[in-house]
């Protein structure tokens, strides 16, 4: 039995190659997972493209039969109201009240990712990539159910480009899993450090700090 006294570094076992292994085939199943999740994205968007639509710039044109289909679909704003459903008339000041907060966090987080990635030396998330405002060319839906949908689109697009910022901010300075299991975890997460895994931790902590500034 080996006795460690307190403060004395932890030495290294012959169980340490097998945990090397492990670690070196998970990091390829993820980078695997990646890729197919990436060519499934771009191959189901591709489809969807040819079968409906097509984008050019940042204007989405369907076919001339398609958007007279979605015009006759569309109803009007009078029948639009009789449908409408008196519990979504009473929380629409609650919903929309939330604009307040997500602008103000909009702009904390757009001005410390602005002022503090460049000295950290982390490639600033791309809002554009997060933010995409597209459904209000829809021919089908009235001007209520647009105003709607930019609503949605803000604020889900709004926590998702957050959500890379404090990804990357916490890659930066603590890439490391937790020891209980998560729900909801970010896309980084299963390229961080495993918990108790202190072999190297320096070094390695500042290879994921350079590789954050090589991100696309």
């Amino acid at each position: 039995m080996r006795v460690y006294w307190p403060g004395q570094p932890l030495q290294a076992t012959g169980a340490a190659p097998h945990k090397d292994t492990m670690n070196e085939r998970i990091s390829q199943l993820l980078a695997q997972m990646a890729t197919l999740e990436a060519e499934l994205v771009t191959a189901m968007h591709e489809q969807q493209s040819r079968m409906f639509f097509q984008i050019k710039g940042k204007k989405v044109e369907f076919e001339s039969s398609v958007k007279a289909a979605h015009r006759k679909l569309k109803m009007n704003f009078f029948m639009w109201l009789v449908s409408f459903r008196p519990q979504n008339l009473i929380t629409g000041p609650i919903i929309y009240g939330m604009i307040v907060p997500l602008l103000l966090l909009d702009l904390c987080v757009s001005f410390y990712q602005w002022s503090c990635f460049p000295i950290y030396g982390i490639t600033k998330v791309r809002r554009s990539d997060y933010l995409v405002f597209d459904r209000r060319q829809l021919h089908y839906l009235n001007f209520i159910e647009k105003f709607h949908c930019t609503y949605c689109e803000y604020g889900n697009g709004l926590m998702g480009y957050m959500r890379e910022i404090l990804a990357r901010t916490e890659a930066y300075f603590c890439p490391i899993k937790h020891a209980k299991k998560i729900m909801g975890t970010h896309a980084r997460y299963n390229q961080f450090l495993e918990y108790g895994d202190a072999t190297d931790y320096e070094s390695r902590l500042e290879a994921i700090r350079v590789s954050l500034g090589k991100l696309k």
